[in-house]
């Protein structure tokens, strides 16, 4: 299911950016459902919603171009996509 790659207790941040857990519980249920999970078709998600959202807060928060994103995080035209939609 989307999102729970996230939500495993070993998970550490990163960088400063990075959600804590009672922020992605605040989030997370505000997020779309994908598609594919409503019957609608298409092809399961193939990258974590809180990674997708860590990568976007990093952006914001450093001011970096979109294809200067750290190999940490998804790659950066899926990253522009989900912030796209």
């Amino acid at each position: 299911m989307y999102g729970n790659a996230a939500d495993w207790p070993e998970r550490q941040r990163r960088y400063p950016t990075d959600m804590t857990d009672a922020e992605w519980a605040e989030v997370r249920p505000l997020l779309p459902v994908p598609g594919w999970m409503r019957g609608r078709g298409g092809r399961p998600e193939g990258y974590c919603h809180r990674a997708l959202l860590d990568a976007i807060r990093y952006l914001v928060d450093n001011g970096i171009k979109w294809r200067a994103m750290p190999a940490d995080f998804p790659p950066w035209d899926r990253t522009y996509a989900f912030f796209r939609r």
